[in-house]
């Protein structure tokens, strides 16, 4: 273990079934495994690094997320090489998947960030982000 790595980050969301159907195809493009599974979630892994998708109680479902509001903005994934994210840019259009910063798609984060953005059901923002090696 490297001290100070995220070791999981769990989200809490408005319809389990929804999210996992977003994020299933995406995670295994990104090498994650499917770690643990119960009634009311699941995780998906890659090396020492997990994330949780809880379905979140009825009573909590009454204010919805925004990431411009306290809390999480965003979460960014490595993508690989540029080649690997444009790839993956056109199976989330092909998905149906709104890009978000399309004018300025990719390089909206700058012109030395190759980067993608979109969001998830709940409308947490998601950026995969190219190594600038590749």
């Amino acid at each position: 273990m490297t001290k100070g790595m995220i070791h999981h980050i769990e989200i809490y969301v408005s319809d389990l079934k929804k999210t996992l159907h977003f994020w299933e195809w995406l995670l295994e493009e990104l090498g994650y495994c499917k770690y643990q599974q119960w009634e009311c979630g699941e995780s998906w892994k890659l090396a020492e690094t997990y994330i949780v998708f809880v379905q979140t109680e009825e009573r909590f479902l009454d204010v919805t997320y925004h990431r411009c509001r306290v809390g999480l903005n965003h979460l960014a994934f490595h993508a690989g090489s540029r080649q690997q994210l444009d790839d993956l840019t056109i199976k989330l259009v092909d998905k149906g998947i709104q890009l978000l910063y399309t004018d300025r798609h990719p390089f909206a984060g700058g012109t030395d960030h190759y980067a993608v953005y979109f969001e998830d059901p709940d409308r947490i923002k998601v950026e995969l982000v190219a190594d600038p090696l590749l």
